[in-house]
């Protein structure tokens, strides 16, 4: 299988992912949360920054698949890297609170780096060529 290739089932992948996973936030937060690796439910009407946290996933996912379907694949590496910020955000937000160790690191700090490996994955197989000057050297006189 050619890098693009793989770099689209592994885009692709995340994609559906993060739409199912913020899906789930939205539709069935109680039944959701626990799984995000915080120790306690949150209090009083709280339920409802889970919510904000599903809409995030979902336009996030919704991102990635303009710039996958539309072929900006440079662009889709950098959104990549970067959206791989918030699944470090969460995987600090758990650890800031005294939750799950293992959740942190094996599922938030795991896909925020399998994001930015495949971020950079995409961004090799774009290159650099294509927007690289000429040298003066190989320039026709």
């Amino acid at each position: 299988m050619s890098l693009k290739k793989t770099n689209t089932v592994l885009a692709a992948a995340f994609i559906l992912f993060i739409l199912w996973f913020g899906t789930e936030f939205i539709i069935s937060p109680e039944t959701t949360a626990p799984g995000f690796g915080l120790p306690s439910w949150p209090s009083g009407d709280g339920g409802g920054f889970l919510v904000v946290k599903g809409v995030r996933d979902v336009v996030m996912a919704l991102v990635l698949a303009v710039l996958l379907v539309t072929g900006h694949r440079r662009a889709l590496g950098w959104a990549l890297m970067v959206e791989a910020l918030a699944a470090y955000g969460d995987m600090a937000t758990v650890l800031a609170h005294h939750g799950s160790l293992a959740t942190a690191l094996g599922v938030h700090a795991l896909t925020g780096t399998l994001m930015v490996a495949t971020g950079l994955l995409i961004m090799r197989e774009t290159g650099t060529t294509a927007n690289a000057p000429v040298p003066l050297a190989h320039r026709a006189a």
